[in-house]
């Protein structure tokens, strides 16, 4: 078993085991710290969203909670306006990426950035940044779910749920700088991939309407079938 240690969060004593990542100790302890790409169960943390910097007193700037290990004395600051500024660009940025259209998405009210964008204060639509061109592009020849490239955040969910859960291999990242995107080999459909769009594991990690299951039974409840 792991030794306690103690750390303060936003002047709230918590305790924990020494080594646990910061991000997952401030959520189980009901202190909110915005995140898109953090999975529990990743081994490496892909700390591409930028969206969950925290101050830690001692350190001379901001780190990512996902990569950050809690230590015993530790304090740290959600908020500053040094975060408040690296997080509000962060988002931005993702948002002058994204096809808005909330009330027409599949995720609506139920969306990472929605979520974040409440709990910060921010606006959906930036007026400091301009909006990219984005060309819609939907697949949904899978036979549970549909793939909208055009609302998908690169956060990597998908890709690590479908490479180290799954084991199939079937999604990942072509092109770089703003034309990368999530697709399968080759750019084929979904449905002449080896998965076939069968599993939907993808989809329950998705935080945003890229991946959504077509019956909404299945979005309630999560895939019918295992990897």
């Amino acid at each position: 078993m792991s030794a306690k240690v103690t750390l303060t969060i936003d002047e709230k004593e918590i305790r924990a085991a020494n080594g646990d990542i910061l991000l997952w100790t401030a959520l189980e302890n009901g202190i909110y710290i915005p995140n898109l790409c953090a999975v529990k169960e990743r081994e490496m943390p892909a700390a591409s969203c930028r969206l969950c910097f925290v101050e830690v007193e001692g350190k001379k700037k901001p780190v990512t909670a996902c990569t950050q290990p809690v230590a015993e004395g530790m304090v740290v600051n959600t908020r500053s306006p040094r975060v408040d500024r690296l997080v509000k660009t962060a988002f931005e940025l993702l948002i002058s990426d994204h096809r808005l259209g909330c009330s027409k998405c599949p995720k609506n009210k139920s969306c990472e950035l929605q979520k974040i964008a409440k709990e910060r204060g921010f606006r959906l639509k930036s007026k400091r940044l301009k909006r990219l061109p984005k060309k819609e592009y939907i697949d949904d020849s899978a036979e549970l779910f549909i793939f909208d490239r055009s609302r998908c955040v690169l956060c990597e969910r998908c890709v690590w749920m479908d490479r180290h859960v799954v084991n199939s291999g079937v999604l990942g990242f072509s092109r770089r700088g703003i034309e990368r995107s999530v697709t399968t080999f080759m750019e084929k459909k979904l449905a002449q991939s080896p998965c076939a769009g069968k599993c939907g594991k993808c989809v329950e990690v998705c935080p945003v309407g890229a991946l959504s299951f077509k019956d909404k039974s299945e979005r309630e409840n999560g895939s019918p079938e295992g990897p």
